[in-house]
C-alpha cells in the first residue's frame, strides 16, 4: 500500500512539473534555408508590377541579430504599414556569406559591409538603390523611428 502511494505521489509531481514546463519556443527562422531566391524575386517582381510597387530585397540570415530585428520590425508598426504599401519584400538567405552571394553581386550589394542589407529593384528588375555602407547593419540600435525614416525616403 505504501508503495503505492509514493508510485502515486511520484507520478502527480512529474505530471505537475510537465504541465508547469513551457513548451519550447521554435527557433526564429527569417530567411527560408531552402527557398529558390531567383524565384522568388521573379515572383515578387511579377506581383510588384501587378500591384505597382517596387522589390524590396533583403539579404541577411538566420543567425544575425540585427537581421532579425529588422525582419520583426518590418511585422508590426508604422514600419509595416509602410512596408506593405510601398513594397513587395523577399528575403535572402546568404548563411555564413557563402549562399546566393551572385544574386547580391548581381544588383550591387556589398554583403561585406554587414547584412541585413537591401537592394530596392523596380518591376522590372532594374535597381533603383542599394544599402553601399552597411547602413542596416546595425539594425539593433536603430530603433522603429530611424527604420521608418530610413525607408520612407525614396528609394
Amino acid at each position: 500500500m505504501i508503495r503505492l502511494w509514493f508510485l502515486a505521489v511520484a507520478m502527480a509531481t512529474a505530471l505537475h512539473a510537465m504541465a508547469q514546463t513551457p513548451a519550447p519556443v521554435p527557433a526564429w527562422r527569417g530567411y527560408d534555408e531552402a527557398a529558390d531566391a531567383r524565384a522568388d524575386i521573379e515572383k515578387a517582381r511579377a506581383e510588384a508590377a501587378a500591384r505597382g510597387r517596387q522589390v524590396l530585397v533583403v539579404f541577411g540570415a538566420n543567425w544575425c541579430g540585427d537581421c532579425r530585428v529588422l525582419d520583426m520590425a518590418m511585422k508590426q508598426g508604422r514600419l509595416k504599414a509602410l512596408m506593405d504599401g510601398r513594397y513587395v519584400v523577399v528575403k535572402v538567405d546568404v548563411a555564413r556569406f557563402d549562399k546566393n552571394v551572385d544574386i547580391a553581386q548581381r544588383y550591387g550589394v556589398p554583403l561585406k559591409k554587414g547584412i541585413p542589407t537591401v537592394a530596392v529593384l523596380a518591376a522590372d528588375g532594374s535597381v533603383s538603390f542599394v544599402t553601399a555602407g552597411g547602413e542596416l547593419a546595425d539594425a539593433r540600435s536603430m530603433g522603429e523611428e530611424a527604420l521608418v525614416r530610413f525607408f520612407d525616403r525614396p528609394l
